[in-house]
């Protein structure tokens, strides 16, 4: 490359560069320059690589744009029109209309829908758009029933036909210029990019090479070249890191000989005894994947994920029996004290006529307490230990460790695994556990190095709890007496707030208003006063003393309070069969799995439990939320409508993109591309064939990218 550089008004000076490399700064790039090179650095774009990777966010298909005068019925087509008039109405049966009509150089073409008002919030005048969709002829105009609609930019406005890709912007950015760009730097510079898969299993799979791939997606020659690229590119981001999540199970697996525990008939039995209740289909189906990991001579690593109530601590303690009945130690971890208090009360009444040796270890023990089980841990004389994340503490030694039962793992950090040693060079069976439905393709990805197990049918007898959400108003009070009166028949009740504190000092207004719905002191002090006034009523948050809080907890437990007010304190681990009420202040402020949690805690006994959803918002997208709880009781399929909703960060409660580190890839619609990613990855990594040398420019490729974040250090 040669660039001539001024200085002055006569001299000169011609520097000759060498060819760009991907890791060339994108101000050196052909067509960027110092102005464009900030624009682009605000979409991350600092090298030749990341532009070449900066993907469309779709296409704009205008090979196929009808004039309306050529429309035919009942076909699909695409129309391209300016938005000219949007209309809502209401409808009997309490179901909504909503009308957009669009011109089309002249002609006309209204697209309804049917309980949708977002419709009316997201078209604007004089916006352009497309309608695809199947049109009718209905009072002299062409109309289409829930079309898919396309907006346009401004600059998409001026083009007439062909395929153009749509990117991500930034102001001062046009959408042209960035076309403009992308087609220069393919054609300059797509060949740099390298090709890791080799050519025989390309050729096998059909696949393009990246390069190709890339000039699919950037200038495609129609929408199914684009489509193909981009599946292409897309697989291999996946598939990178589900090879390196491959590569982490078999470090692990590498570590060491993990003991083998038989599950003889006589063990099983012996096991089977200490429960009052025969086990449930899903829990006879978890204890054979458990019993064959544990007696397979390779260190398990399974997830089991359970539907709240479906009795996921039952099969983890019967895989603890089969250990401790080996001889090993075996240990339970959960996230906070008040779920290792509930774990240790709850495995302490299975336990009662065994006699196994047990002990709760938490960060409330005192110095000589503390002193007294390391010993009895480090001696092996304690069968099996219930605590925190004080497990892990330097100073914990177990004896002979056999499986750790880690419970809601997400909770300690997402891809983060606990340090356990079996004290004698083998490594320990791991078990993580989680009462938070996880939709498959997150399960491929935060666990992925995990086998998967899932329960999802109840104990017989166990009833869905009916779910209603309720407006302010007079809805509002109905629930009320509804709650007031199980309240007298007995019964016990939740309310649980979004926050713990008011964020304004407010006073209680008459007629007993909410002076802050979301906040659970405020919400105590207010119920106690006007709507549960008479009632005993407790308050529990994580600003709590720990003393209080088990004091709290102990009191609702035993009957002597009838309703606790709590924050999600309460979300898992919380036992009361006697409680069947659910009431959550501003739940519009909750996700949805958080929300099926916080009802998972009621109906636990032999009474139908009922939950109250209080909001106090019309927002759309808020009330699809609820109604999608009101409509599903089952965990699995809530917790897939969370995901489609919220997108992997937020289901998993935290934001950060580096917890999914993908460059690409969209975990809600690239599914299909997951799937063969990991059958992929598993296959060559456990076949040995990623250890060959033509693998190893992609073998290089996944420890660069992955392996620090997944301590990939004695993968190989």
């Amino acid at each position: 490359m040669t660039r001539l550089f001024f200085f002055g008004r006569k001299s000169a000076i011609i520097v000759c560069m060498s060819q760009p490399t991907l890791d060339t700064p994108v101000q050196f790039v052909r067509g960027v320059g110092p102005q464009r090179a900030e624009l682009l650095g605000k979409l991350g774009i600092t090298t030749l690589v990341d532009l070449l990777w900066h993907l469309p966010r779709d296409i704009l298909d205008l090979t196929h744009v009808a004039d309306v005068r050529d429309l035919k019925n009942d076909e699909l087509q695409t129309v391209r029109g300016r938005v000219v008039d949007v209309d809502g109405r209401q409808l009997s049966g309490g179901k909504t209309l909503s009308a957009v009509l669009i011109d089309c150089d002249g002609e006309y073409v209204r697209g309804i829908w049917f309980n949708r008002t977002w419709v009316n919030q997201r078209f604007r005048h004089g916006e352009m758009v497309l309608f695809s969709g199947k049109p009718g002829r209905r009072g002299g105009r062409w109309e289409m029933s829930h079309p898919r609609i396309q907006w346009l930019d401004a600059d998409d406005t001026e083009a007439h036909g062909g395929v153009l890709p749509r990117y991500g912007l930034t102001e001062g950015l046009r959408m042209h210029e960035m076309r403009r760009l992308m087609r220069q730097a393919v054609d300059d510079y797509a060949g740099l990019v390298p090709e890791l898969l080799p050519e025989a299993l390309r050729t096998t799979a059909k696949l393009p090479t990246i390069p190709e791939a890339l000039r699919s997606v950037h200038l495609p020659a129609s929408a199914a070249d684009y489509a193909a690229g981009r599946s292409r590119l897309i697989l291999q981001d996946l598939l990178e890191f589900q090879l390196g999540l491959a590569l982490r199970r078999r470090s692990w697996q590498s570590q060491g000989a993990a003991p083998r525990f038989p599950t003889t008939a006589k063990i099983d039995a012996r096991i089977r005894r200490l429960f009052p209740f025969e086990f449930t289909k899903g829990q006879n189906r978890a204890v054979r994947d458990l019993a064959r990991d544990l007696d397979s001579g390779q260190a398990m690593q399974r997830l089991l994920q359970a539907d709240v109530g479906a009795g996921k601590t039952v099969v983890a303690v019967y895989g603890l029996l089969v250990a401790i009945a080996a001889g090993w130690q075996g240990a339970i971890m959960a996230p906070t004290e008040i779920l290792a208090r509930q774990h240790w009360q709850t495995i302490d009444r299975m336990l009662a006529q065994s006699r196994v040796e047990r002990l709760l270890l938490t960060g409330q023990l005192t110095a000589a307490e503390r002193r007294d089980a390391l010993a009895r841990i480090s001696s092996g004389a304690v069968q099996l230990v219930i605590g925190t994340q004080a497990l892990i503490q330097s100073d914990v030694v177990f004896g002979k460790l056999g499986l750790v039962v880690i419970d809601e793992q997400h909770k300690f950090g997402v891809m983060q695994r606990a340090r356990f040693s079996a004290g004698d060079g083998s490594v320990p069976h791991l078990l993580v556990m989680t009462a938070t439905p996880i939709p498959r393709s997150l399960c491929l990805t935060q666990f992925g190095d995990l086998d998967l197990t899932a329960i999802a049918d109840l104990p017989p007898g166990r009833q869905s709890v009916v779910t209603s959400r309720v407006p302010p108003g007079p809805a509002r009070v109905k629930a009320w007496e509804f709650i007031r009166k199980k309240l007298q028949s007995g019964r016990q009740a939740f309310v649980v707030c979004p926050r713990i504190a008011e964020q304004q000092p407010q006073q209680l207004t008459q007629g007993g208003s909410e002076p802050d719905g979301a906040s659970a002191e405020a919400v105590f002090r207010q119920l106690a006063a006007t709507e549960l006034e008479g009632f005993r009523l407790g308050l529990l948050h994580g600003q709590l003393e720990s003393d209080n809080k088990e004091r709290a907890m102990d009191e609702f437990r035993s009957g002597r309070t009838q309703v606790l007010v709590a924050t999600t304190i309460v979300e898992v681990g919380v036992d009361i069969p006697n409680a069947t009420l659910m009431i959550v202040q501003r739940a519009e402020s909750f996700g949805l799995s958080q929300l099926h949690q916080l009802r998972g805690r009621i109906g636990r006994g032999t009474f139908q439990g009922y939950c109250f959803l209080f909001s106090e918002t019309i927002e759309p997208d808020a009330q699809q939320r609820l109604l999608t709880l009101e409509q599903h009781a089952g965990g699995f399929e809530v917790a897939e409508a969370d995901f489609r909703l919220r997108g992997p960060g937020d289901v998993l409660g935290t934001r950060q993109h580096g917890d999914l580190p993908l460059q690409v890839a969209d975990l809600v619609r690239d599914q299909a591309e997951l799937e063969t990613a990991r059958e992929l990855a598993f296959d060559l990594v456990r076949s040995g064939r990623l250890d060959q040398p033509e693998f190893a420019p992609l073998k290089i490729r996944v420890l660069e990218r992955f392996g620090t974040l997944l301590d990939l250090a004695g993968s190989g």
